[in-house]
């Protein structure tokens, strides 16, 4: 390993997204609509996103 910093290739530049924030999915619970961060899926099988407060839900998908 080297101590040098990495270098994007000419042309490139980075990627700016606010910490903290979900990409993409939404709570499935009823009428809930929130950022979901937690994903509940059996392998191979879709998965089921679901916020905070309704974590307890997905977990009837494992």
């Amino acid at each position: 390993m080297s101590d040098e910093p990495i270098r994007l290739t000419e042309g490139m530049s980075p990627v700016a997204r606010p910490r903290g924030k979900v990409l993409g999915h939404i709570c499935e619970h009823p009428g809930c609509g929130c950022d979901a961060g937690w994903g509940f899926a059996k392998p191979r099988r879709p998965s089921h996103w679901f916020c905070f407060g309704h974590k307890a839900d997905g977990e009837n998908f494992l």
